[in-house]
């Protein structure tokens, strides 16, 4: 019998004029690398920003959620009033 996995990407988090996605990536050790996108503008003023991370995680959502989280950090960091 053939499994059929569906791999459920996280939604994508809108904070500000920030667009944030988690974009997880298969390793060949059976891991996962997370890295996620965080993008803002539109059109020809848009620009995306991916940052990958050096730990590798045991699955698909435990990558995406810790990528997300670290978007979200990056984000709150970058606009926060000094």
């Amino acid at each position: 019998m053939i499994q059929n996995t569906t791999i459920s990407p996280l939604s994508p988090v809108t904070i500000g004029k920030y667009r944030i996605a988690a974009c997880p990536r298969p390793l060949g050790s059976g891991r996962f690398e997370a890295q996620v996108s965080i993008a803002s503008g539109r059109g020809s003023a848009s620009t995306d920003r991916v940052m990958r991370f050096c730990d590798d995680f045991l699955t698909h959502d435990d990558a995406a959620n810790y990528a997300l989280s670290q978007g979200i950090n990056w984000v709150r960091d970058t606009t926060r009033t000094h």
